[in-house]
């Protein structure tokens, strides 16, 4: 009697990527479609992951360069809400073992907010070492955004308990640090460890600006995260702003 479709199709849903090549082996000879689409979903689940691997690989070069040059730990920093209307600036410094390819991996923005809480564990689970740092929107209206961004990254480097031997930044060369830095442009899509660094100061602010919406209800912080959508620019000229508003950022608005 041939094994029912639906036990086949909880086997591939239960299989790891190692275990999907026995998958397939086992049941391609099998005529029925619904086992014959099953194993093309094997096949394409298979490829998906080599191809995951290879862009893995493909961002992880910067490093795989510091590495054979002797760096031990080379760390990853990005910055995520320099643009906001509200909330704080932060930073995160990520240091990934060698070779730890972590799929997913990839620039916050292009990830889902499920996705990135999801690697959010990982990576704070399998790094070497992590950090974040934020400065809040009274400083930042004393120093300005980009001197804020600076001091974040700079923050959160000194946080880390170990020392990198180099550090790749997206896009900027942060003053006053004792650290070699490679500044990549769209680095958080270029190289794995500030792709991590990314998601890492992503799910921070965001699960901030989620309590600062349940503390300051109405602008709408847990959706917009403090960003000018339209909706959050009304209510500012309709109620004013709140304690964690940028005021040199709001001030055309207000």
């Amino acid at each position: 009697m041939a094994e029912a479709v639906s036990s086949i199709k909880q086997k591939l849903d239960t299989s790891t990527v190692a275990h999907l090549d026995n998958f397939i082996e086992e049941y391609r000879n099998d005529e029925r479609k619904s086992v014959i689409k099953l194993v093309e979903t094997a096949q394409k689940r298979k490829q998906a992951y080599f191809d995951e691997i290879e862009r893995l690989k493909e961002i992880s070069k910067y490093e795989a360069r510091l590495y054979s040059k002797g760096c031990v730990y080379v760390a990853g920093v990005d910055e995520v809400g320099r643009g906001p209307l509200a909330g704080p600036v932060a930073a995160a410094v990520v240091i990934l073992k060698e070779n730890d390819l972590i799929e997913g991996i990839n620039d916050s923005k292009k990830l889902s907010a499920k996705k990135r809480d999801e690697l959010y564990d990982i990576i704070t689970e399998r790094a070497v070492d992590w950090a974040v740092a934020m400065v809040s929107p009274e400083e930042i209206d004393e120093i300005n955004i980009l001197q804020a961004t600076y001091k974040a990254m700079r923050e959160a480097l000194s946080k880390l308990k170990v020392k990198p031997d180099h550090l790749l930044a997206d896009a900027v060369t942060i003053p006053l640090i004792d650290v070699e830095q490679t500044a990549i442009i769209k680095g958080d899509a270029k190289s794995i460890s500030i792709g991590a660094a990314s998601i890492i100061a992503k799910v921070t602010r965001d699960r901030m600006m989620a309590m600062y919406d349940e503390l300051y209800p109405g602008y709408g912080f847990a959706e917009n995260k403090g960003y000018g959508s339209a909706e959050h620019i009304k209510t500012i000229k309709e109620k004013g702003i709140c304690p964690i508003h940028r005021k040199s950022f709001v001030k055309n608005f207000i």
